[in-house]
């Protein structure tokens, strides 16, 4: 409910006269933020009647919208006390703790605040729109969120009682297994590792793309461990001689997060990898994912052709699934049927026809896609177009009126050409049915908490192949690292494109069997932005670093 005080606050600056400011109390809808409610009006300016209310009740006010504030100072509050009492904290010293509050009356509790703190608290006033911007960075406190972990539609009763020994599973283990499941949402990993060796048991979270060490438990705890995993993931824990494919569905933090369980047998014991699928993450809007406007503009125009194959391409983990995911959500029209075939399905999209593979009961992309043909399709999405069969069934459906995505792993836009005709794929087939090549990486991106300008710029962009004269006076950056990355100046990672347009030129040289380099040159002269090309606007941009540049985007220079 909105507080009767802070509307009071609002009528007390004179800049809504109280007459004025009953009836649109009595008309507006609070706007719903976490677990408490507040208004908004577009009438007026959220700093100036932050500065006033400041003036009217002797208060400090700073504006904290750009403010830099360690995630170890937030973590001084849990967030569920944060939204009961709407105080945020932002600096501690040995004698008190600075909060911000964007309501006045809060001063009221004070007492209740800081015996929460066991310090003074000092208050400072900060408008609403820079309070909103500092919460949305908090998250709970590890305990709060290790607590709310839920299985849903737990699989225990499956598992028959002698197959396990009750002593090898105790509830310590089960604590820990939900304890590393929820560390890793946490720090949004994409994929955690259990690996065991001769003489250590360990985990790993890739985060950004990176590996880094979670914990080490010791080896005496790495059967029940993985057999845990297993039930959870309904895999048969009996069997460690062959690999094993499984899922997880967890309630975490009232969010559902799937896990993708994968099991291998190595030569110290069963190897677990983990595929964190969190469907809030899933970026379905094309303009967000990295395209500059050029990129867009083509990739748009091949994925709306009326028929035609448009595919996209690079190594295992560089997003090819969520551009492919964007561009369906983009083409998801009551008009149109569209079926996907892939392996697996990786998140549930609501109007789209989407089908696993099931290579147990010959269900493979073959056979889905002879009989999405006899479906009616208009658009038919494959995960991945693998063999000669495959790549000919989809080139067929293109040349018979229907919008076929797929991928490939290939280095780059224009081998992916050359990969298809290398498969078999007569080039004159080829040539009626592609539209557009998409090749994609992913680079990390500079945490915006601990951004510094790179001294060596320039010395770097020129290794990076740009010339003398372009490289002067251009800033690129990198992180320091922090408590909000981990200490490794990366936070979040985003996309780098090079997308190729089969225009009429392009065709002829398919035709003339000409080699990957030429088409690629040709393509550059029609204007694709190469890999290398589109990572070094992205870091001269800010977005990235020079390191990453050269990491993620090939060898090309221009």
């Amino acid at each position: 409910m909105f507080r009767k005080e802070f509307a009071i606050v609002i009528g007390n600056t004179g800049m809504i006269p109280a007459k004025d400011l009953r009836p649109l109390l009595q008309n507006k809808e609070p706007l719903q933020i976490s677990e408490f409610e507040l208004l908004k009006f577009d009438f007026f300016d959220d700093i100036k009647f932050s500065k006033q209310v400041a003036e009217n009740y002797e208060m400090t006010f700073l504006d904290l919208g750009n403010a830099k504030i360690e995630n170890n100072i937030l973590g001084l509050l849990k967030k569920s006390n944060v939204i009961k009492y709407r105080c945020i904290p932002i600096k501690k010293t040995g004698k008190s703790v600075s909060v911000a509050i964007f309501d006045p009356s809060i001063v009221e509790i004070k007492e209740e605040i800081q015996r929460i703190f066991q310090h003074p608290v000092e208050f400072i006033l900060t408008n609403l729109g820079a309070w909103e911007k500092i919460f949305s960075r908090l998250t709970e406190s590890f305990d709060e969120i290790i607590g709310s972990v839920k299985e849903i539609g737990s699989t225990q009763e499956e598992i028959k009682e002698e197959e396990i020994d009750e002593k090898d599973i105790g509830e310590d283990v089960i604590s820990y297994v939900n304890k590393f499941l929820a560390e890793a949402f946490i720090k949004k990993a994409s994929d955690i590792h259990i690996e065991p060796y001769e003489k250590i048991f360990r985990l790993r979270f890739r985060i950004d793309g990176s590996l880094i060490e979670a914990d080490r438990p010791s080896r005496k705890l790495m059967l029940p461990i993985i057999s845990r995993i297993k039930i959870m993931a309904t895999m048969d824990i009996s069997e460690k001689r062959k690999p094993q494919d499984g899922r997880i569905k967890l309630l975490i933090n009232e969010k559902p997060i799937d896990y993708r369980v994968s099991s291998l047998p190595t030569l110290f014991g069963e190897k677990i990898v983990l595929r964190l699928l969190d469907s809030s993450n899933l970026q379905l809007d094309m303009t967000k994912l990295g395209f500059d406007s050029h990129q867009l503009k083509i990739f748009s125009e091949g994925i709306y052709q009326p028929y035609g194959m448009c595919l996209v391409t690079g190594p295992t983990g560089s997003g090819k699934t969520t551009t492919l995911y964007s561009a369906l959500s983009d083409l998801n029209k009551v008009k149109s049927n569209i079926s996907t075939v892939e392996d697996p399905v990786e998140f549930n999209l609501q109007g789209i026809n989407q089908c696993n593979i099931k290579k147990e009961v010959g269900l493979d992309f073959a056979v889905a896609l002879k009989s999405f043909l006899r479906q009616d399709p208009d658009i038919i999405m494959v995960g991945e177009i693998r063999d000669l069969e495959v790549g000919e069934i989809a080139v067929e459906a293109a040349l018979t009126g229907h919008l076929v995505l797929s991928t490939l792993h290939t280095n780059d836009a224009a081998s992916t050409i050359t990969r298809l005709l290398n498969m078999g794929i007569e080039p004159f087939l080829v040539v009626g049915s592609l539209n557009v090549v998409v090749a994609q990486r992913l680079c990390r991106k500079i945490c915006d908490n601990c951004k510094i300008e790179d001294p060596t710029s320039e010395a770097n962009l020129i290794a990076c192949g740009v010339t003398k004269s372009s490289a002067k006076n251009r800033k690129v950056f990198k992180g320091q690292g922090c408590d909000n990355c981990n200490k490794t100046g990366y936070k979040g990672r985003i996309a780098i494109y090079e997308v190729l347009n089969v225009s009429p030129k392009i065709k002829e040289l398919i035709l003339k069997n000409k080699s990957a380099d030429e088409i690629k040159k040709q393509a550059i002269r029609e204007g694709m932005v190469s890999l290398r090309m589109s990572a070094l606007y992205k870091a001269i941009e800010g977005l990235t670093t020079l390191d990453e540049v050269v990491t993620n985007s090939g060898p090309d220079k221009f």
